[in-house]
Parts: C-alpha cells; structure tokens; sequence
C-alpha cells in the first residue's frame, strides 16, 4: 500500500456538530449520561446560561479572599506558646532604636572615639559639611555665603554646645530646615565620626593652652616657630 491509510470514523460523528455527537456517545455509552449533562433543543441555552451565570460567581468569590487582611498575628499582650516565657511581646534587641524614636536623647557614642574615627570623621566632614559649615563649623561656608538668605549655625554657640551628640547624629539623619538628609550618602559610623569631630572642633575652638597636653603642647610650639 502507497502512504498512510486513513482512519474511518463513523459515520455518526462525520456531520452533525455536537448535538449528533453527544447522541452518538449516549448510545453507546449510556453510562456517561451525556444526554443529560448537555440537554439539547430549547433547554441547551437555558442550562448554559445558568451554569454561566455560576461560574462567574465562583471566580468573583475566589477574588475575594482576604489573606492579606486575616493574615495571623498576635493581638496586644496575647499569650504565645512559642516563646518560653509566654508573651508575644518581644523586647527590643540590645541598642536598637525604635523607629520613630528621637534620638537627640543619646548623650554617649555607641563605640569608643579613638584618632582613627576623629581622622575618618574630619574627611568626612570636609567632603559633606564644610560647604555649608566651613572646614572650622561657624555656618561661613562657601555655599552658604553665596546662595543661602540665612546662614546655618554655628556650632560654637552655647546652645549647639550643650545639646547631646544624639542631637547632631539625628540632624544629619533626617535633616532640618534647607539641609536634606544624608542618609544615603553617609553610613551610620561615619555620621558618629563625623559627631565625634564636631565635637573636637566645639573643644578646641576656645581651648586653652592648659587645656593641651604638654606633650602635644610643646609640639605646637615648635611649629609656630
């Protein structure tokens, strides 16, 4: 034989459409009742439009769920059996700080002022703050000077001088006044260097000769010679 031989299919299912098909099926296989689930004549429109009308219910009942609304959490002060002393109020973890919270009441750093984090601090302050603060902190900057109608601060005023190191930390944080926030361009330690150099400049703009060490002292000294 030459190609392929072609399938008969019978004869009942060559024309007809649907409706002969599913006459064909039911007599043969009574067992499927397609008859009944696909009625045809009149009742065929009706019952499909019912079950239309049904399952687009379904879908609008399925988009209605509320998994984001119902998620499961712990009600104020409810008890918990996961953690071992019951509470499902979690205490804050060692030095962390709320959100929200301000932190102009942070009088200490969080880790010891060594010369390294004043030297990596007064890089920093030239980069970000002298042109608005000058390289000594009076607010002369050349920034300042040329482009602003009120000059920023001195840090040598006796008010900037007795707030908290919180305070200068949260200012560069969050900013104030024309200054934006340099959160983004300066990490969390080079804000503390950058403190912890203010505060340098704040003590040595009106120190004292006695003030010095006498080492560090009689090096000055030789250079002013």
């Amino acid at each position: 034989m030459h190609g392929h031989e072609k399938r008969n299919s019978p004869p009942q299912l060559r024309r007809g459409g649907a409706g002969q098909t599913i006459r064909f099926l039911d007599q043969h296989h009574p067992s499927l009742g397609c008859a009944s689930a696909f009625p045809s004549s009149a009742e065929e429109g009706s019952s499909f439009s019912h079950k239309a009308i049904l399952l687009l219910l379904l879908l609008c009942l399925t988009s209605c769920r509320q998994y984001m609304a119902n998620q499961p959490s712990y009600k104020p002060y409810q008890e918990s059996g996961f953690f071992p002393d019951g509470t499902s109020a979690r205490p804050l973890p060692e030095g962390v700080i709320p959100q929200g919270l301000e932190r102009t009441s942070t009088t200490s750093f969080p880790s010891p002022v060594t010369m390294d984090v004043l030297k990596r601090g007064q890089e920093r302050f030239n980069i970000f703050c002298t042109p608005c603060h000058d390289h000594m902190g009076t607010g002369l900057g050349m920034v300042a000077r040329r482009g602003f109608r009120k000059m920023p601060p001195s840090f040598h005023t006796d008010e900037l001088r007795a707030v908290a190191p919180g305070y200068f930390f949260d200012v560069i944080t969050h900013g104030r006044g024309v200054m934006p926030s340099y959160a983004y361009q300066i990490s969390v330690r080079d804000r503390w260097a950058i403190v912890a150099y203010i505060r340098a400049l704040q003590l040595s703009f009106d120190a004292a000769a006695s003030d010095v060490p006498p080492e560090e002292l009689t090096k000055l000294e030789r250079e002013q010679r």
